[in-house]
């Protein structure tokens, strides 16, 4: 896709905003035959500015042109994206036959906004008809973003400087996933190294935990993910727990999470340590209950497996399961994933996540030369409704919610919990109001001097990044590194 950009505007932003009509579209310098090309001119007067965009597609054009006027209700920043997206979703809308549900929303957190408006004072029902006035988002989404804002909020509350959270990363898979963009590793060589990968990780959990200690943080959320963390064997699972038990008191953590994840990875054995642990919720994630879709897409077990690892975890008197859900896989259509979400509301776990399939640069499924991005979605549509009506008949609230770029149809993930049940890491960690400490290959700390609305400032956020790959992970030093720069970060706040 060739861009024309004429005045102060992002790029960057432009493409994205492109990207929801046309995902894994690629933008070049040149203009190639057959693909879109864009027009957008910006022009700005003292309170006025406006945006008229042109695209040419298919021997056809569309030319859209919107007006905002500077009130000082948005920042002059803010104004200008929101014409900006007017102009585009309305010229691009147009020739395509095709208006986006989320409207110009195209970050990782579609409730933020919402969030903001309500903290600014708004009422539910204002902040909602600006979600649809002001960003275009549909009524049923923007009541969505609306509800999962205020869940969140609701289950923040008032957060504590001295609040934190860890993450453990176990970044290894028993096999690939088709549609799998997240560093995780599967061959035996690769394998051969989860011993070696745990006794520098549990060296990494303990220095990072001795930061915690010397900083006087109280850890609210542990959150072991993958990966399959369950890969793990019963010994080396031990190792890992016993581990964190010899850091913190886990008797005193609000959650402690298991994201066991694939059902070919859980026995009795393993559930009884997490539990013995002190773990609180697991992850037993079946994707679909379809076995033909499970194979099309590499997932190596049955539904009857899942069936008998929902089971294990449930006898295990672990307090929480969750249950993942993808809608849109090649191959699933509304009849078998309807089945698949009554069987799951049967089965009655405490969380229920549905995710909107979603296909990545790195995943294999792209380079078997498959077409999987989906501007309509197909089915998905239908099956997003449907779980989200069925979720709200059987007593499950939405209380997290996120996207990702070239998501079939253009749609969300959402996180669906019993009341009292809901993951609060994930609130956590979306939502930036604590640091989050993490360990192994690939991990992320994030350390964040949170500043709440409407208190003039703006939060703080630095990223710690370890090495992504596990043989790299192996040559370092067990963040010892990141440990000084972690002290420094908050002894430079007065901790």
């Amino acid at each position: 896709m060739k861009l024309h950009i004429n005045g102060d505007i992002n790029e960057y932003y432009v493409q994205t905003l492109c990207m929801i009509f046309f995902p894994g579209e690629k933008f070049s310098g040149e203009e190639e035959e057959g693909a879109p090309v864009l027009y957008l001119d910006v022009t700005e007067e003292t309170d006025v500015i406006t945006a008229t965009a042109k695209l040419l597609y298919q021997g056809k054009e569309s030319t859209a042109t919107k007006q905002i006027v500077l009130t000082g209700e948005f920042t002059k920043d803010r104004c200008r994206k929101i014409v900006i997206g007017h102009a585009i979703l309305s010229a691009v809308g147009e020739l395509m036959h095709y208006r986006p549900s989320w409207g110009m929303l195209t970050g990782v957190r579609p409730s933020k906004v919402a969030t903001e408006l309500l903290l600014s004072g708004m009422s539910k029902t204002r902040v909602r008809k600006a979600l649809t006035a002001n960003y275009m988002v549909i009524p049923k989404k923007a009541a969505l973003a609306t509800d999962v804002a205020l869940r969140e909020q609701q289950i923040i509350g008032n957060p504590d400087a001295r609040d934190c959270s860890v993450y453990i990363s176990i970044p290894f898979c028993p096999t690939r996933c088709s549609y799998c963009s997240f560093v995780s590793y599967t061959s035996k060589r690769l394998l051969s190294l989860i011993p070696d990968y745990l006794i520098l990780l549990c060296q990494e959990i303990r220095t990072k935990f001795e930061a915690i200690r010397e900083l006087g943080l109280n850890v609210l959320t542990v959150y072991i993910g993958g990966g399959t963390p369950t890969i793990l064997d019963a010994t080396q699972l031990r190792t890992l727990l016993s581990t964190i038990a010899a850091c913190t008191d886990v008797s005193r953590l609000r959650e402690f999470t298991l994201e066991s994840g694939r059902p070919d990875t859980i026995d009795a054995e393993k559930m009884a340590i997490a539990k013995a642990y002190g773990v609180t919720r697991v992850c037993v994630n079946p994707q679909t209950l379809c076995d033909e879709v499970l194979k099309g897409v590499g997932r190596c077990h049955s539904a009857e497996d899942f069936y008998r690892a929902y089971d294990i975890a449930r006898k295990s008197g672990i307090d929480c399961i969750n249950t993942d859900l993808i809608v849109g896989l090649p191959g699933d259509t509304f009849g078998t994933f309807a089945e698949t979400y009554d069987e799951i509301l049967r089965l009655d776990p405490e969380n229920i996540t549905v995710h909107t399939f979603c296909v990545k640069k790195a995943a294999e499924i792209l380079r078997e030369g498959k077409r999987v991005y989906n501007l309509r979605g197909g089915d998905a549509g239908k099956c997003v409704d449907y779980s989200q009506i069925r979720a709200a008949e059987a007593g499950y609230l939405p209380y997290y919610m996120y996207r990702q770029k070239n998501m079939v149809g253009n749609f969300e993930n959402v996180g669906f919990a019993k009341p009292g049940t809901e993951c609060l890491y994930n609130i956590y960690m979306m939502e930036e109001i604590h640091s989050i400490f993490a360990a192994g290959a690939g991990a992320v700390t994030k350390l964040v001097d949170y500043a709440p609305a409407g208190s003039g400032k703006k939060s703080v956020i630095q990223r710690l990044f370890n090495d992504k790959y596990p043989y790299e992970y192996l040559n370092s030093d067990g963040g010892r590194t990141q440990a000084e720069q972690i002290v420094q970060f908050y002894r430079e706040r007065g901790f």
